[in-house]
């Protein structure tokens, strides 16, 4: 009797790594989490965090079995590179997986995980931001993605970076901290006051804590700025006027980065993915507002990206295995 084949989607983020292994029936055979996988953010470990969750997703199966495979990829171009190709193929070999990997942009991935249809667009904004086009569940354009030094608009890197220049606003202004303000210089540790400051340089109170902002900021990567993105999202929530307006202009700029590569007259979905985009987050809530507003077309979040790798990599298998049904299971 001939062996089940297997089927294996990846997700590779700037948050953690997941592997999905499936049947031809789009069933669960493997499932693993691991460390942040992005090969741009992370160049380091996103190869050792790949090679631990192949190992956990495969443990219960034969690898050989696994036929075709889709993994999503954040900062995909990193690929490319003769250095970083070889320690992932490296990975890749020592789990015993013969198949292709099937490298794809990230992109292409969070759209098969909101829709089956071939064709609309997506949008993702977490840590970063990107849109892009699809046709044929194939990326044909992009917007933004340049990273957190020379865009990102509305990510989450962006909320971070807003929250910090309103503290120091407030700071030079001399005025009292609101809730967002506060909260942004209790986490850089700039709530004390100025008898902390050594007597052989005394300053003020607010100079010090202006100076302990920018130096807690320039200390770490920049991109860490993504950590503070919650605390915009609880002070919006609070009904501070400072996170609202910097929730409203990441909703915008997002909206703009999907006009870049929309009709607004086009009626194919528009598939929304990471964590700012979702129903619980202010910024995603605004943001449905505006695309009710400005584009045609259902709206459909991306729940696991890791299952639209799953079923994409069905479709390389076999174009019949990607049906309505197996979306259904593997990205509901």
């Amino acid at each position: 009797m001939r062996t089940e084949s297997l089927v294996l989607g990846g997700d590779l983020g700037g948050t953690s790594t997941r592997i999905l292994v499936v049947g031809t029936d789009g069933r669960e055979r493997g499932r693993s989490t691991a460390a942040a996988g992005n090969p741009v953010s992370h160049p380091d470990g996103a190869a050792a965090a790949f090679g631990d969750a192949l190992r956990a997703a495969l443990a219960g199966v034969d690898p050989v079995r696994v036929e075709a495979s889709v993994i999503g990829v954040a900062g995909v171009s990193a690929l490319r590179t003769a250095s970083v190709a070889a320690r992932f193929g490296r990975v890749w070999a020592a789990a015993g997986l013969r198949c292709d990997p099937g490298y794809a942009a990230d992109l292409e991935v969070a759209f098969a995980a909101g829709t089956p249809e071939p064709d609309g667009s997506v949008l993702v904004a977490g840590t970063g931001a990107t849109a892009g086009a699809v046709t044929d569940r194939r990326l044909t354009r992009t917007a933004d993605g340049h990273g957190w030094l020379l865009g990102d608009d509305g990510s989450g890197f962006w909320l971070g970076r807003e929250a910090v220049r309103a503290a120091l606003r407030a700071l030079d202004a001399g005025e009292p901290p609101g809730r967002l303000v506060g909260a942004v210089l209790r986490e850089l540790g700039a709530t004390g006051t100025a008898d902390q400051v050594p007597r052989a340089r005394p300053r003020r109170a607010t100079e010090w804590r202006r100076d302990r902002v920018i130096e807690a900021v320039h200390s770490r990567p920049g991109v860490r700025l993504s950590a503070l993105a919650p605390l915009v999202s609880a002070a919006y929530r609070d009904g501070d006027p400072e996170a609202r307006s910097i929730v409203e202009r990441a909703a915008a700029a997002l909206l703009t980065t999907l006009g870049r590569i929309r009709d607004p007259e086009a009626s194919t979905p528009i598939v929304l993915a990471g964590s700012l985009t979702s129903d619980t987050s202010p910024v995603g809530t605004t943001l449905r507002t505006l695309l009710a507003g400005r584009f045609a077309g259902p709206v459909r979040p991306a729940r696991t990206e890791v299952g639209g790798a799953a079923w994409l990599a069905l479709a390389a298998l076999d174009p019949t295995l990607a049906t309505r049904d197996a979306h259904t299971r593997l990205c509901a």
